[in-house]
């Protein structure tokens, strides 16, 4: 008995130990799984980051394509202003009415809004002017209940505010000493949304809460008439207090492609074109800066190393209309034409001469150099959309025309005498170079060229100044501008807007640029947020951020980068599609055994040079194209699973991608000549509209195509085209989405019969 207990004893002790050792691991076992984890957890959040990365990239890079197809749209407006005095010669197009407006009579009134009736049905606020607190707290309440503001009011607001406007400098001057704090916002692009909540958060503007807002009130946004007028109303209201700067958006041409045109037509329809006249105007006459307590300076965009603060605070800013209308001008306006004489005079007196080396030269000059001495001979028209002036070598892309090549600076030989000035002129006479005062541009061309880079320059790291070839317009501009213009005018801090920014604000230049953008979601629901600065006396910026959400709360971090992305991919595999016959030429070029497939290398460097976006092609293949049994890349299985709405077999492909891909812009354009606003156009109208845009994009489509396409899409044969199912029909669908929709309808459909 007492042998027999005792190994039952020894039996349960080992069975206690051995529990024991499973409950309680050793050591280094536990730090093993836990590096384990640790390891697996930095990798997840690693890819989660390079998903949320190109998903930005891919956002950001199609936003600034955006911009550069309307500055082609804009060149084309300009084109049939120059060229064309009538669209269908039945008066003037109104296109130019739109660009080059002729006033209607009572808007020169100041009491022409007494000529819109207010019927007694309307049920929304009924201003007073001067307004009162009374008036602008009914503004917040209609709009939050999704009311409209009556065309009558809307009218004599803009003129109010006109009138307001036309009495501030072009640079506003603020001091903190007279209030505790300073609150700055950036772009709100119509989300009424965010304003509410800056509102909210931050306290309605009043004498005790000041307020900047840095442009772009307006565009991209289903709420830009809601959210101008009640900044309008807080200016008119507190003067002192609210500050309103202009950004690139305050301008009617980008407010045509971006949506504040549409939106106004479509809530104002009686009177759209009184109401876009007036903000016109009004956008025109909005102060192009902010200096705070002589220390910090807003603006919208940034700065070139051409800015002038002094001489920024002089212009006529209300001549420049739209930053997209390039100063028409001509040789004499420049006077260059007698200099341009004068040297051509020199050099045939010295061809002249026997023996002369330049006689040769001369007759071997190249059909290039013969186009360009021809160019001067005439005006130089083409010259203005041109990239940057010969007064500023490193300014924007929109900003000057460029001088003309037999003019171009030359350096001069290094003199102790003569220092080298890339203001003097070299012109070659006999065998020495004679010397003239390089010509500068125009006044208003100067003008205009310091409003457009303070509205759309971006900072970068590098030093220098260059075109913002990547939005189009504006500069870059690196540290050592921002560093050179704050020492000339005693300033410490740059403050601008302009730019997305994932967490609401970003710092460069060492701390002193700020950009700040107070619309969060800007380009999906939870891909950003929104931010604004609060300045006190002790002038160090404070930042407050948030997110307006309804759905973002409820979804992990995960889901939010997953919504994200598939919506920028999306975006982006439109964008392919949009160029698919560029792109299959591309890789066909290098697939020379016709396998209907290229290296990954390949595949990118097309992507690239045809879409020229700027992101991580590889990283990007497998959400975009497979790969074959080799490791090479299948390039049509880029656009297997996208197509057009309706599939129009009577449409030419060459014509059907340029209607894909154009098909923005033609609704800008169709929107305009549909006067009546009935959503129809004569089918004269549709082919001489598609022949000049055709016509200006350089796209090779035959007449009798446009012709065909016009008759095919006037359904009832009435003569006249329904643009909205026309253009219905260009919509790229992405095949995928529509097959996960068909089974979610079917669910529904079974969930309520």
């Amino acid at each position: 008995m007492g042998c027999g207990t005792s190994v039952a004893t020894e039996t349960q002790v080992k069975s206690e130990e051995t529990d024991d050792a499973v409950k309680t691991p050793s050591p280094a076992l536990t730090i093993k799984a836990a590096v384990l984890i640790q390891r697996w957890y930095r990798h997840y959040m690693a890819r989660l980051e390079m998903r949320r990365r190109y998903t930005w990239n891919i956002f950001q890079s199609i936003e600034y394509a955006g911009e550069q197809d309307q500055l082609q749209l804009s060149s084309f407006f300009s084109f049939m202003l120059d060229n064309f005095t009538q669209l269908n010669g039945n008066g003037p197009d109104l296109i130019s009415q739109l660009l080059d407006p002729v006033v209607d009579p009572w808007l020169d009134r100041e009491t022409g809004y007494n000529l819109i009736p207010v019927p007694e049905s309307y049920t929304g606020p009924r201003l007073s002017f001067p307004l009162s607190v009374s008036d602008t707290n009914a503004l917040l309440s209609a709009f939050k209940e999704q009311q409209t503001l009556h065309a009558r009011y809307v009218v004599q607001l803009l003129y109010e505010t006109k009138n307001l406007l036309k009495q501030m400098p072009n640079i506003i001057h603020l001091s903190t000493s007279y209030t505790k704090e300073i609150t700055i916002c950036g772009d709100l692009h119509g989300r009424l949304d965010d304003l509410l909540l800056i509102f909210y958060k931050n306290g309605l503007p009043s004498a005790e809460t000041p307020y900047v807002f840095n442009g772009d009130f307006v565009d991209r946004g289903k709420k830009s008439v809601e959210v101008v007028i009640i900044l309008f109303a807080y200016l008119l209201l507190y003067p002192d207090y609210m500050h309103l700067n202009r950004g690139n958006h305050e301008d009617y041409i980008m407010n045509l492609r971006y949506g504040f045109t549409k939106e106004v037509m479509q809530k104002y329809k009686t009177n759209s074109r009184e109401i876009l006249q007036l903000f016109q105007d009004v956008f025109s006459l909005l102060p192009v800066a902010t200096v705070v307590d002589g220390k910090i300076l807003i603006v919208h965009g940034g700065i070139s190393d051409q800015t002038d603060l002094d001489f920024l605070s002089s212009i006529e800013r209300h001549k420049v209309k739209s930053a997209l209308r390039f100063p028409r001008h001509s040789l004499e306006q420049l006077d260059i034409s007698q200099s341009c004489r004068q040297a051509k005079r020199m050099r045939s007196t010295d061809s002249s001469r026997p023996g002369s080396s330049r006689s040769h030269s001369k007759n071997q000059r190249t059909p290039n150099q013969r186009k360009r001495q021809h160019r001067l001979s005439r005006q130089d028209s083409d010259a203005s959309i041109s990239s940057s002036s010969s007064s500023s070598s490193s300014s924007s892309s929109l900003c000057s025309p460029r001088t003309p090549s037999c003019l171009s600076p030359r350096p001069s030989p290094a003199s102790p005498n003569m220092p080298h000035s890339v203001n003097v002129l070299q012109v070659p006479f006999l065998d020495s170079l004679a010397s003239f005062p390089l010509p500068s541009p125009p006044q208003h061309e100067q003008e205009w060229k310091q409003i457009v880079d303070v509205l759309w320059s971006d900072p970068k790291t590098q030093e220098g100044c260059s075109p913002n070839t990547f939005r189009g317009g504006g500069c870059y501009f690196g540290p050592d501008v921002t560093q050179r213009l704050l020492l000339q005018h005693g300033l410490q801090l740059l403050i601008r807007s302009h730019e997305c920014k994932q967490e609401g604000y970003e710092l460069c230049h060492s701390g002193q640029v700020i950009t700040i953008f107070s619309a969060s979601n800007y380009y999906e629901e939870g891909s950003n947020r929104g931010a604004y600065i609060k300045l006190g006396r002790e002038l160090v910026p404070r930042f407050y951020q948030y997110q307006v959400s309804r759905t973002t709360r409820k979804l992990t971090l995960t889901q939010r980068v997953r919504a994200a992305e598939g919506s920028a991919l999306r975006a982006l595999k439109e964008k392919l599609f949009a160029h698919r016959s560029e792109l299959m030429a591309g890789f066909q070029q290098y697939d020379h055994n016709y396998s209907g497939s290229v290296s990954v290398s390949e595949w990118a460097q097309v992507l690239e040079s045809v879409l020229r976006l700027d992101l991580p092609w590889r990283t990007l293949r497998p959400h975009l194209a497979r790969l074959a049994a080799g490791g090479s890349v299948e390039y049509q299985s880029c656009f297997e699973d996208m197509g057009p709405v309706i599939p129009l077999h009577q449409v030419t492909p060459n014509m059907a991608e340029t209607l894909f891909r154009y098909r923005t812009d033609i609704e800008i354009i169709f929107n305009i000549i549909d006067k009546d606003h009935s959503g129809l156009i004569s089918i004269e109208e549709f082919r001489h509209t598609w022949r000049l845009f055709s016509a200006h994009l350089g796209v090779a489509i035959d007449d009798r195509a446009i012709d065909d396409l016009a008759r095919s899409i006037d359904f009832n044969k009435d003569g006249s085209i329904d643009f909205t199912e026309f253009l219905e029909a260009f919509r790229v669908v992405h095949k995928l989405d529509s097959k996960d929709q068909q089974p979610n309808e079917k669910k529904h459909g079974e969930k309520y019969s």
